[in-house]
């Protein structure tokens, strides 16, 4: 029991450190995306869909080579600020973040979308500048959306196995998730316990969606 909570708690901080982390650049993107245009643009958003679409585990390949010892990545976090990334727990919440970050930005992008462009072009002609529009007009009429999906991105993360798997192993009490305990689980032939993890897995994902729904669906006030 106590292995299953340790599991689970674990789980929980990996993917809310990871969804926090994903935050801030994924409404960035998601507001140019919503806003700006320019040459180009078709190739990022497709480039940002990516983990959307191609197997976790190439996903899981591209990290384990940037961020591998001989990675460039890798080489500068470690040179850098003494870290090691790849079969740590921090190799944990960076693939969580990365196959997280398409559904933040598309749902976020949707939310910046639904805002009248006409209030954000009163606002500029009063003398607000480009920040100040964004905090007092954008972010607050795109609110809902954008905790939707914060949520969301966090019930992804909850359940993130290929990429995990690849880039940060399967080391008990170190890298372990409630997905990768499963794997493990079913592999030695445990299944009550697999069933156990399963169950808080699909418990915690039902209720982050739900939450997601829930906010996307209610009336605006």
């Amino acid at each position: 029991m106590g292995e299953i909570l340790q599991v689970t708690l674990f789980t929980l901080g990996v993917a809310l450190l990871g969804t926090l982390l994903i935050l801030p650049p994924g409404v960035a993107l998601a507001w140019v995306l919503a806003r700006r245009q320019w040459p180009g643009k078709a190739v990022v958003e497709t480039f940002v869909a990516l983990p959307l679409v191609i197997p976790p585990v190439a996903t899981g390949l591209v990290l384990l080579k940037l961020f591998g010892r001989q990675g460039v990545l890798g080489r500068l976090f470690e040179n850098v600020f003494g870290l090691e990334i790849v079969f740590t727990w921090r190799a944990v919440v960076l693939a969580t973040g990365v196959m997280a970050f398409p559904l933040l930005v598309r749902t976020a992008r949707v939310a910046f979308e639904e805002v009248p462009e006409r209030l954000e072009g009163v606002a500029r002609t009063l003398g607000a500048g480009p920040g100040r529009v964004f905090f007092t007009i954008s972010l607050p009429l795109a609110r809902r959306g954008l905790i939707a999906g914060g949520v969301l991105a966090f019930a992804r993360a909850l359940g993130e196995f290929g990429a995990t798997v690849m880039v940060a192993g399967m080391i008990p009490g170190k890298t372990v998730t409630l997905a990768l305990g499963i794997y493990h689980d079913v592999l030695l032939g445990h299944d009550d316990a697999a069933f156990g993890l399963l169950a808080i897995s699909v418990t915690l994902a039902f209720a982050a969606v739900a939450l997601s729904e829930w906010l996307l669906r209610r009336p605006a006030p």
